[in-house]
């Protein structure tokens, strides 16, 4: 069949009016002629659950759907939508004949953690680089004494901490098999702790972990309640390759160690702070001028006026800078960075929630690198409403994520509504990039009409990769919903209730900062 009989047959196709005409032109066109390798790649979009369902239609389904290419990523925890595995025996098997040499990825709970388990993998699945164990809910361990292999080609290493189970003498018989890992999350349960601690517990010794990992180039510490400045100090006495380090939510990080972290780690490019509990002098007394950072987070820390201008304007440039809920970001800081040009290859800002940032120093920031920014997040200044956003989007040609308006409260009142129509069509018109888009005023500020549905078209059309749009939940968002669901782009629009937008995806290393 030449291309001339292709594109014969694909017209007939098209101009085929109803199923019968379909089936008159391809009378034996059944599914079970569909190509193997095209049967594979449909398949390869279900999660593991449906094709195991899929598995029961016939044997030539079954082959397919258990074929080891669909199971290079395997979570068995079923409360993040894995497998639940109640067999070990079974899933030995499984390592060994579906797993095998093509598993990349794995998640495991405490109760999957076990010698034989590990064992298997180590055996039966050379080619495995990334791999989570879960100990967050753990109330006792398995025996290790028998502990004798581990996978050894890690490239990431995710352990999520319990409050009260010490790792040391699981982690004493791994440490030999950890020198390959460039990418490591110790994961806390500062989410799941109450405000008032009694006890606090180190669970995990980081001394020992630094001795055996000198590759690593990625290190994410979120929200361990123990983690202090020593800590940092030990990492970084070996850890010399360090490019991204993400303390997020560790309170008990002050900066002491951040002198030592800078001089000792000079391919430091991102480093994550938020809601930490750094301190003015700290932060002061780091050498940032000789640092490579260009990647800063600071939200929801306390830093003063003055450390702010000290620490930014002695940095060579920015590339992300988030500083939301800084109450002491000011007019004259934005105005130094600027004019210094610390902002010229800027590509994403966070300065939502700060009080003491102008209208019109906003505004001529945005004027003038508004152009290259692919992320902003401006939220939480009620001031900021229609006429400025209007007057402002047309700088955003470049964006990609944005996230604006107020969501309306006790301490921040909006007297004015906002027309959102404009502000949309404003959106459609400049921004052909844009990928996330939340609006946060709420149906009590957001004022739209019968004629809504045509600025909804508009956007839906001319940004085509909009893959997020979050709105507060009311009848605007259901209007904006049914749009995008006429169009078969079902999850498109979500509610600020169950969703939150962020810039960290503009992160240069943001793949390997994910965690679940």
């Amino acid at each position: 069949m030449d291309i001339y009989d292709v594109a014969q047959d694909a017209t007939q196709i098209a101009t085929a009016t109803n199923k019968s005409d379909f089936w008159y032109i391809y009378p034996s066109l059944t599914i079970h002629k569909i190509p193997d390798k095209l049967l594979l790649h449909i398949f390869s979009f279900l999660k593991h659950q449906e094709l195991g369902k899929v598995a029961r239609v016939c044997k030539k389904w079954r082959l397919l759907a258990y074929d080891p290419r669909l199971w290079t990523s395997v979570s068995l925890r079923p409360e993040y939508g894995g497998l639940h595995v109640q067999n070990l025996d079974a899933l030995m098997t499984l390592i060994g004949i579906r797993f095998g040499s093509t598993l990349k990825y794995i998640e495991l709970p405490c109760e999957l953690i076990t010698s034989p388990i590990l064992h298997e993998l180590a055996n039966k699945c050379p080619n495995l680089a990334y791999m989570t164990l879960d100990f967050a809910n753990a109330m006792q361990l398995h025996d290790f004494n028998d502990l004798n292999a581990f996978p050894c080609n890690l490239r990431s290493l995710c352990i999520c901490l319990s409050e009260v189970i010490f790792l040391e003498g699981f982690m004493r018989r791994i440490y030999s098999c950890l020198s390959s890992l460039e990418v490591l999350h110790l994961i806390g349960t500062f989410e799941m702790s109450m405000e008032a601690e009694e006890d606090i517990y180190e669970v995990i010794n980081i001394g020992k972990i630094k001795a055996h990992t000198p590759n690593l180039r990625i290190v994410n510490m979120y929200g361990i309640t123990f983690i202090d400045d020593t800590h940092i100090e030990l990492l970084t006495s070996n850890c010399i390759h360090i490019e991204t380090l993400a303390l997020n939510f560790c309170l008990r990080v002050k900066g002491s160690s951040f002198k030592s972290l800078v001089q000792r780690c000079k391919k430091l490019k991102t480093l994550l702070l938020q809601h930490t509990g750094v301190e003015d002098q700290h932060m002061i007394a780091v050498p940032w001028e000789t640092s490579i950072i260009s990647e800063l987070d600071l939200t929801s820390t306390e830093l003063s006026t003055e450390c702010l201008e000290n620490i930014l304007l002695r940095m060579p440039g920015f590339t992300y800078l988030a500083l939301g809920y800084c109450e002491f970001f000011s007019d004259r800081i934005l105005d130094q960075l600027s004019q210094k040009g610390k902002f010229n290859k800027l590509r994403a800002l966070d300065i939502s929630h700060t009080h003491a940032l102008s209208e019109n120093a906003i505004y001529q920031f945005l004027q003038s690198h508004g152009h290259h920014l692919t992320g902003l997040m401006l939220c939480g200044k009620p001031k900021l409403t229609e006429n400025f956003w209007l007057n402002v989007i047309g700088f955003l040609t470049s964006i990609r994520v944005c996230v604006l308006g107020t969501a309306n409260g006790w301490f921040l009142r909006i007297q004015s509504k906002v027309h959102i129509d404009q502000v949309i069509e404003g959106f459609a018109q400049n921004c052909s990039r844009l990928e996330r888009l939340e609006i946060q005023w709420d149906p009590d500020t957001i004022r739209f009409s019968d004629k809504s549905n045509k600025f909804v078209d508009h956007i839906r059309l001319r940004c085509p990769y909009l893959k997020s749009f979050t709105l507060s939940d009311g009848e605007y968002y259901e209007m904006v919903k049914s749009n995008f669901e006429r169009a078969d782009r079902l999850k498109v629009v979500r509610t600020t209730t169950n969703y939150c937008t962020s810039i960290v995806c503009l992160l240069h290393c943001y793949k390997d900062l994910l965690f679940n």
